[in-house]
């Protein structure tokens, strides 16, 4: 038995899905339609593997932590090739923040909670409990790898794991555009603006936050609309800022939709008010 294939079979026995990789930390394609990740980008969170090819999937979709499929047929040359064992954090409800270069490990030593931490060739992943969206490049030598991603096993690390925090989340938030104040009309009464008043906004944005985080299917639309709704409510009186913005972007992006999704949503909603 090679050492990857070891390797692997003890972590599926922890619970942990793994996958062959060759060199180059690329996954094996098992099939002709597997070319260039192809399976990978057709799958998602609510269909893992979501594409035709016979099982085991491609890239992090054929994660698993079943030992006839480690061990089956159709992964039995790629163990003796393999150049490493990789596993989706996603899969356990982790997340990797996964830094690349010494500065960054500096930056994530001074902004992020203590957590796991494994060295890797040039840095270090730190590993959190909790599932978030995967994005690449949310700072100079940061990625976040955690759903629909995999990450190469480096050992299982020292320190205590902590919770994920909202630091590691908000790194994933696209900035939406800024909302520029407008003139608030204030009743003849000479009473605030209603929308000014914290309680009113919190509730607002606490229901927003709820409606999203609710979405069973319809996610694109379901975001849309709350988006449509808070700012038809909320967004002319220049009382919301950037917190409130990030705080419904995080809702969205925990239902899967992606960065760029986001802030095309809240682009579009605003025309539609013709703001």
């Amino acid at each position: 038995m090679s050492p990857h294939l070891s390797t692997a079979l003890d972590l599926a026995a922890r619970g942990v899905p793994v996958l062959p990789l060759r060199a180059g930390k690329v996954p094996f394609g098992n099939c002709p339609a597997c070319r260039d990740n192809e399976c990978g980008r057709r799958s998602n969170m609510k269909n893992p593997g979501g594409c035709d090819c016979p099982r085991p999937c491609h890239a992090w979709a054929a994660a698993t932590t079943d030992p006839d499929i480690i061990t089956g047929p159709a992964w039995a040359s790629a163990w003796k090739q393999a150049a490493a064992v990789a596993w989706h954090p996603g899969g356990i409800g982790l997340t990797v923040v996964d830094l690349d270069h010494a500065d960054a490990v500096a930056w994530a030593r001074r902004r992020l909670p203590s957590t796991r931490t494994v060295p890797t060739t040039r840095g270090e992943h730190w590993i959190y409990q909790g599932a978030m969206p995967s994005v690449n490049a949310v700072r100079d030598g940061v990625d976040i790898k955690s759903t629909m991603v995999y990450a190469r096993w480096l050992g299982p690390g020292t320190g205590t794991m902590t919770t994920l925090p909202d630091t590691v989340r908000a790194l994933i938030v696209k900035k939406p555009s800024p909302i520029h104040p407008v003139m608030a009309h204030v009743p003849t009464g000479g009473g605030e603006c209603r929308h000014r008043t914290p309680a009113y906004l919190e509730r607002g944005i606490a229901m927003a936050e709820q409606r999203i985080s609710a979405a069973t299917s319809g996610v694109h639309a379901t975001v849309y609309r709350t988006f449509l709704a808070v700012l038809s409510a909320h967004g002319r009186c220049g009382c919301l800022t950037d917190t409130h913005t990030a705080r419904l972007f995080t809702a969205a992006q925990t239902r899967g939709e992606s960065p760029r999704h986001c802030a095309d949503a809240w682009s579009n909603a605003r025309t539609a008010l013709g703001m």
